[in-house]
């Protein structure tokens, strides 16, 4: 017992003398679904009646099979659910008169608390027959199946339940398939209000990785890689609760010709981080930069300061062309413009986040796209939607081989009174080490 005792003591002591770790109150798996569910249930009752409306489908059909999940029926489904069982078919129909959007599931059970099981396996053995007859009562003009060429996320039902539903539906009613593009997209990009409450915990968990991943905690000069930072932030985020969309990167730039092993970080270089996280259906994307300070140096060169305040610059501008019904093209070629004449050496590369990484929503140019993005581009910026506010400025400086890129990502919400960053932005670079206060 005194041995227990003296290593608990040992472990409380070494708990307290140590530097503080990023903080996060991850609920449990449990707790997650339950805010996941009742999320959904929000979305259910207050997003899609309206936006069926402004979108004149007054039936959406959303078909799926298990592991080939539409990317749209897995945002629908309870946190219970994983993945679709068997065939799972989901049929929304709003009536025009009262506005309500029933909820069906042309399934063997109930698809959570939200959706009810309408399948008679003994009066229709088939599903699609059952679908059919679902669709014949209630006789809408349009029929939407999630079809799309220039949406991925709205291009969910695959070839095989494409082709079969068609097949079962009868003449009349196969002339009146349309695409679900606007509707799927709109379900997929809008926020609720209380996403945005959560969002904030989200971006700010993301900020607070960065800040301890680049640091001395994790970085030695002359030692520490970029790959083993890149897989501490993999490791952390995972450590703390969260999950990845995509692997982190770490990059250097770096003045004069550099060394053999470009990968070992070095006093003088400029670092940058590419990572994002996934908590509640909901996903992150940032970028950020930190200065490794070389000896005698108490603060990034006067340049660097500069170039972060050219980027931190070509954000303002990119922001301030944010105005519904404008187009993803027109942001992006009005921002472009404005920054050239300013003398800003832009790239944009903005895309919506939210239930994906590279979401649903016009594209606001792309890195080898800066003349537009057919397609995705021609659509139009509606409120209360989220963007990764992605760009970089590049800026000549002497010693530096090439332009010196300040790459930077933050997440925005775009709502009635502009563009506001979700959880601030990067105004000054990370200094590692970091200037201890009480030392001169």
């Amino acid at each position: 017992m005194k041995k227990f005792l003296l290593a608990l003591s040992l472990i409380l002591i070494l708990a307290a003398s140590a530097p503080a770790l990023v903080s996060a109150q991850v609920l449990s798996v449990r707790d997650q679904a339950t805010v996941v569910n009742q999320l959904l249930v929000e979305r259910f009752d207050a997003l899609l009646p309206g936006m069926m409306e402004q979108t004149g489908i007054d039936m959406w059909v959303v078909v799926s099979r298990e592991y080939n999940e539409d990317p749209v029926l897995k945002t629908m489904l309870p946190a219970e659910w994983l993945n679709a069982r068997r065939r799972t078919v989901l049929v929304f129909h709003r009536d025009a008169k009262t506005g309500k959007v029933e909820r069906l599931a042309v399934a063997r059970y109930n698809v959570g608390k939200s959706i009810t099981a309408a399948w008679d396996m003994k009066k229709f053995p088939n599903q699609w027959d059952a679908l059919v007859d679902i669709i014949k009562q209630r006789n809408p003009a349009k029929i939407a199946l999630n079809t799309s060429t220039h949406f991925g996320h709205a291009d969910g039902v695959d070839h095989t339940d494409y082709t079969e539903l068609l097949a079962a539906l009868p003449a009349e009613l196969k002339r009146r398939v349309v695409s679900a593009e606007p509707l799927a997209v709109r379900w997929l990009e809008t926020r609720t209000a209380r996403e945005m409450q959560l969002y904030p915990q989200l971006v700010n968990a993301t900020h607070k990785i960065i800040e301890e991943g680049f640091s001395e905690r994790v970085i030695t000069p002359g030692i520490t890689t970029t790959d083993d930072v890149v897989w501490w932030f993999r490791q952390k985020i995972r450590d703390l609760g969260y999950d990845t969309w995509f692997h982190p990167s770490v990059e250097i730039q770096r003045a004069g010709k550099g060394l053999a092993d470009a990968e070992v970080i070095l006093a003088g270089d400029l670092l940058h981080v590419d990572i994002g996280i996934t908590y509640l259906r909901l996903n992150t994307d940032i970028q950020q930069h930190a200065y490794v300070l070389k000896p005698g140096e108490t603060a990034a060169p006067a340049e660097l300061v500069k170039a972060l305040a050219s980027a931190n610059r070509l954000q303002d501008i990119l922001t301030s062309h944010f105005q519904q019904g404008r187009s993803g093209n027109q942001v992006l070629a009005e921002s472009l413009k404005q920054a050239k004449a300013e003398g800003i050496t832009p790239t944009i590369y903005t895309h919506p986040i939210g239930y994906h990484g590279h979401a649903a929503g016009p594209a606001i140019g792309m890195w080898d796209m800066q003349g537009g993005v057919p397609g995705s581009g021609d659509d139009q910026l509606r409120l209360n939607t989220a963007y990764s506010i992605e760009l970089n400025a590049a800026t000549t400086i002497p010693g530096w081989k090439e332009p010196v890129r300040i790459m930077l990502e933050e997440d925005a919400f775009f709502d009635a009174s502009g563009v506001r960053y979700i959880n601030g932005r990067q105004k000054s670079l990370f200094l590692l080490p970091r200037p201890a206060p009480s030392i001169e």
